[in-house]
């Protein structure tokens, strides 16, 4: 069955992958936009649907490509969400049949559905394919990319349909995300050592990588001249690049990518096996990844993890998602040379990677690496319908991202505007900090802006000696009833859901100023 699937042109069966992401992600594609989604990504878009802005107003320096696909679509089938989440599901489609194509090259039929099927269920991977972030468009683009440049045919002498076709797929990956200019880069430098070193390389395949290095230092150049800043402006770029030139950061990130690599979301298991395998003899006449194939692609690993340990602000795993594939087509590679039985070490490790969508670890985690960000939008919609119905007139304390989902009614939260009070976070200096502003406000949304699982919360709780929880101790949102207690108000509804919750927060200032005035006291009021 794989055999034939694999026969048959990728325009033919693309339909079919992306039916199949579309059903088993059915219950995502209504859902209000997330995070960096309602924070950046959809804003940006809205500008250039609105009114046509390639550089949004916000100036962050991330090229146009997501903004102009997004804003092409709504201007055809609507401005919509589920519009939205259908075409990211059609790229993430486009690269789950790119990683295909590109196990096929090596390893065969089956082998190539079973490196697709594990791609398509790792947790990251699945809960990214409906988000609208730029790092979905650019991985398509960049496996996409990889399926050309490791074609059998394109090994030795290249077409100038496969070089064209190669630049133009990076190029667009850059274009999309900054950052994937890393992937060319680092097989720019690949095929320059091996022209330096009179090995079997091709020269019209380097200027093809190196070429979508232009379109991009145009973008930031144009960038520069319209706004003054190159790469955003000033906070933008010191979250995502000067601030993080330190030693000791760059030494704490190896180590955190180092997880996000080879632990999280259980592919730790998948790499297991592969180690344990190796202690097998080869299976006759069954080729694994050939050597060139397979150095390139541990080079391309190495330079994510150290890459993406410098610069991306944040350690969000989403920044890897390109690599997740070339890892499992190294596992499996290993697994089918080794053992006849690489099916069922698949299907464990399919079930590993089904588990953790829903079954969080006793880490800390994004929510957007399994379907916890589902369990966070739901209760955070809930919690402004409830305001939205009780207190449509309210002045609303928060954080972000709820400052943006209350603002903004096309974000899919409620359907008009609410005012805020915006604070940073709920730790206790913020807090304290709004205590001294309480005529600005009289509900509160109050929510988790740093997530950690019940389990982690509750351990490190009970073991204050360590670091992590000494910093858990220092930099943790305060709950409901904290903040009510120092904001003098009170915590109105509670919504829960598997760990995630938001609260509504009430607080009748305005009513008893009003009495206030009306009894018109002749002596000041005690104070104790």
């Amino acid at each position: 069955m794989a055999k034939r699937l694999a026969t048959l042109p990728s325009l033919v069966l693309y339909p079919f992958v992306f039916a199949a992401v579309a059903l088993t992600h059915l219950n995502l594609l209504r859902l209000p936009y997330y995070w960096d989604e309602a924070g950046y990504y959809i804003p940006a878009a809205l500008d250039f649907y609105h009114h046509g802005r390639l550089i949004p107003h916000f100036t962050n320096a991330h090229p146009p490509l997501p903004n102009i696909l997004l804003g092409t679509l709504w201007r055809i089938a609507g401005q919509s969400i589920l519009s939205t989440r259908l075409l990211v599901c059609a790229f993430a489609a486009a690269a789950l049949l790119a990683v295909f194509r590109l196990a096929q090259n090596f390893l065969g039929a089956a082998a190539a559905f079973t490196v697709a099927a594990l791609t398509a269920c790792y947790p990251i991977w699945f809960a990214q394919s409906t988000l609208a972030h730029a790092d979905i468009f650019s991985a398509a683009f960049t496996l996409c990319a990889f399926a050309v440049y490791f074609a059998p045919r394109d090994q030795s002498t290249p077409t100038r349909r496969n070089l064209i076709l190669l630049a133009t797929l990076f190029t667009l990956a850059a274009l999309a995300k900054e950052t994937a200019i890393l992937q060319p880069t680092t097989l720019a430098a690949l095929e320059l050592y091996r022209l330096l070193g009179k090995r079997p390389a091709s020269r019209a395949k380097l200027v093809a990588l190196c070429l979508p290095m232009v379109p991009l230092t145009a973008w930031f150049a144009w960038h520069r001249l319209r706004t003054g800043f190159t790469f955003g402006n000033p906070e933008y770029l010191r979250y995502n690049a000067t601030a993080n030139f330190t030693l000791a950061h760059v030494a704490s990130a190896i180590y955190y990518r180092g997880i996000h690599l080879f632990w999280q979301r259980n592919i730790w298991l998948p790499i297991v096996l592969a180690f344990a395998c190796l202690f097998l003899p080869r299976r006759n006449a069954v080729p694994g990844l050939n050597p060139r194939a397979l150095r390139t692609c541990l080079l391309l690993i190495a330079a994510n993890w150290l890459a993406f340990s410098i610069v991306g602000g944040a350690l969000l795993t989403r920044y890897l998602l390109p690599v997740y594939p070339l890892i499992l087509l190294v596992c499996v590679a290993v697994w089918r040379e080794r053992t006849r039985l690489w099916p069922l070490l698949a299907v464990f490790t399919a079930a590993a990677f089904i588990s953790a969508l829903w079954i969080d670890p006793p880490t800390q985690f994004a929510p957007e690496d399994n379907l916890t960000y589902r369990d966070m939008i739901v209760v955070q919609q809930q919690a402004i319908a409830y305001i939205d119905e009780h207190h449509p007139d309210s002045s609303v304390l928060t954080a972000w991202p709820a400052t943006i989902e209350l603002f903004n009614p096309e974000l899919g939260y409620s359907d008009r505007r609410i005012k805020v009070f915006p604070i940073e976070n709920f730790f206790l200096s913020s807090v304290q900090q709004a205590a001294q502003s309480p005529g600005e406000f009289d509900t509160a949304l109050v929510f988790p802006t740093k997530y950690d699982s019940p389990a982690l919360r509750s351990y490190l709780l009970s073991h204050p000696g360590s670091s992590v929880a000494h910093d858990l101790a220092e930099h943790h949102d305060l709950s409901p009833r904290e903040v009510a207690a120092i904001l003098g108000g009170h915590v109105e509804k509670v919504f829960q859901r598997n760990g995630e919750w938001a609260a509504v927060l009430r607080f009748d200032r305005s009513y008893e100023a009003r009495l206030r005035q009306n009894s018109q006291p002749t002596y000041p009021t005690s104070t104790k």
